[in-house]
């Protein structure tokens, strides 16, 4: 079977409390795609019925406006085209695939349409609509290998990266909503049949960092998650700073990555490289074994250790 598979409880990416999984594989189809839109609309704005939701799903309640800005719009984008882009940043390509995605479908895609509440919404709806067309079984059919089709492309391509860099820097409350997530996210994919072959996201994605790339070059593809293979977070690199023992220097990611290596080249790219090896086992834990995403990911920010440990040594002896 495959398996979206969180961390155990505890320690640093961990998913969360122990416990606040049970709710995540419900008796009936309909708990299950309920989960998954309550599940949603938590990582949306904070507004009033969310204490509700969490009180129902079984999470920490209390959940407030600075919490989610910090976690999900400063460090974890709940985008899909931040993790599938080639340069890391929102819409582009990897949009556009996914808004192509909800036309094939007859439907017009909303302004945010790779965003994780939409994406899950509408999987939910797929799912809800299935059992009412017991009487056309072709057009059920058809539904159903819509719903796969965005699990498998648009949800288990890029959302076990989402969770496990949320768990990285959330809060205990965004960490249990992420263990939570990836719960039921595993339940989906063990009912699902795995496709024959990677995402075609990923599949189209950039070639990683060369042996030969510069610094320059390799600092730009720590941006993009889909070409190193890291999510690389304001939280991770104000703990690199702390590890290396660099001043932190706020700003963009790009401008504080400079400024440690201004400072300390070689601490620097040797914390990046243990960072990327670090990634490297999480997308094993949380990447679905299904299609080959778990070794792409896993590979991706394997070779990015190497050359990262390979830029330091030259650091050493220039």
């Amino acid at each position: 079977m495959t398996a979206l598979r969180p961390l155990a409880a505890g320690g640093a990416g961990g998913a969360g409390p122990a416990g606040v999984t049970s709710g995540a594989t419900g008796s009936g189809a309909g708990d299950r795609f309920e989960l998954l839109r309550a599940l949603a609309t938590l990582c949306e704005a904070p507004g009033p019925s969310h204490d509700a939701i969490l009180a129902a799903v079984g999470l920490p309640e209390g959940l407030h406006g600075e919490e989610h800005t910090e976690v999900f719009v400063l460090q974890c984008h709940p985008y899909a085209s931040f993790y599938l882009n080639a340069d890391g940043m929102l819409g582009g390509e990897a949009g556009d695939r996914v808004a192509g995605f909800w036309r094939a479908l007859g439907l017009v895609p909303p302004a945010a349409s790779d965003h994780l509440a939409a994406l899950l919404g509408l999987y939910a709806a797929l799912g809800d609509d299935e059992p009412r067309l017991d009487h056309r079984p072709t057009a059920r059919a058809g539904i159903a290998h819509a719903r796969a089709a965005l699990l498998w492309e648009h949800l288990a391509s890029w959302v076990p990266a989402f969770l496990a860099a949320v768990s990285d820097v959330g809060t205990p409350r965004v960490q249990a909503w992420a263990a939570l997530l990836g719960e039921a996210l595993t339940a989906e994919t063990e009912m699902a049949a795995p496709p024959s072959r990677l995402p075609l996201a990923l599949r189209e994605a950039p070639e990683p960092p060369s042996p030969g790339s510069s610094v320059s070059a390799t600092l730009e593809a720590l941006l993009a998650p889909a070409r190193c293979g890291v999510v690389l977070t304001r939280g991770r690199l104000t703990a690199g700073a702390r590890e290396v023992g660099v001043g932190l220097r706020q700003g963009e990611r790009r401008f504080t990555m400079r400024a440690m290596l201004d400072q300390d080249p070689r601490g620097t790219l040797e914390w990046m490289a243990r960072e990327a090896a670090r990634w490297a086992g999480l997308h094993r834990r949380w990447m679905p074994e299904g299609a080959g995403i778990s070794d792409w990911w896993s590979a991706r920010a394997a070779t990015t250790a190497v050359l990262l440990e390979t830029l330091a040594n030259r650091a050493s002896h220039p």
